[in-house]
């Protein structure tokens, strides 16, 4: 019997819970030159609760609307720093995205990148330049609906996606962050990957990962 669309989506979160554990000393180290240096721990700790949450719903009789909208409460509840309410406005937005997609296509897959980035703009007030997870987000939202255009599919959706993903976040290296606690060091945030674009980038691997799968 094959997966249901919302098994899938949960899966989804279970391997990037599993990327951003494995990650989560090296954002938390990138966080340190620039900011807390509790990134990492921040965000392992918010997915562990989505995966956790997840486990416990009735994944056969759920909407992938309704999959999304109980990630983004759990993170929420379970991570206090900013990352919390952006992350979970974004799923938020994801979550409305979602109601019109019965299947876990790439169509959804757009949409769903789209309300993610948008939901986080919103509540963070951010635009590409920042020096933000925006800077992977955004990118990887136009990607996905430039592919979608393209009628791209499978691999080559997925791919687009994470090249602008990856060049994203790379990029911040060269930027001077304007947003959040790097924001006080201007000039000396220059050099340095933006902690939050590095875990963006971890996710997005992760969801490529698990929907190819």
């Amino acid at each position: 019997m094959s997966e249901s669309p919302a098994s899938s989506l949960a899966k989804m979160f279970e391997m990037i819970s599993k990327a951003i554990e494995n990650e989560k000393d090296r954002l938390s180290e990138l966080d340190g030159a620039i900011g807390d240096g509790d990134h990492g721990i921040t965000m392992s700790i918010g997915f562990a609760a989505v995966h956790k949450t997840l486990s416990k719903l009735d994944l056969g009789n759920s909407s992938l609307s309704e999959v999304m909208s109980t990630a983004a409460d759990a993170f929420l509840d379970a991570v206090g720093a900013s990352s919390g309410p952006l992350y979970s406005t974004g799923f938020r937005r994801a979550a409305k995205t979602l109601a019109g997609h019965s299947q876990l296509d790439v169509r959804a897959c757009a949409d769903m990148i789209r309300g993610i980035s948008s939901g986080i703009a919103e509540r963070g007030k951010g635009q590409r330049g920042d020096k933000t997870m925006l800077d992977v987000w955004l990118p990887a939202a136009d990607a996905a609906a430039n592919a979608i255009e393209e009628d791209k599919t499978g691999d080559a959706f997925w791919s687009a996606v994470i090249a602008s993903a990856d060049n994203g976040a790379a990029a911040t290296r060269s930027m001077i962050a304007t947003k959040g606690r790097a924001a006080r060091l201007r000039e000396r945030s220059l050099g340095h990957i933006d902690p939050g674009a590095a875990s963006a980038t971890v996710m997005i691997h992760a969801m490529a990962k698990a929907i190819r799968l």
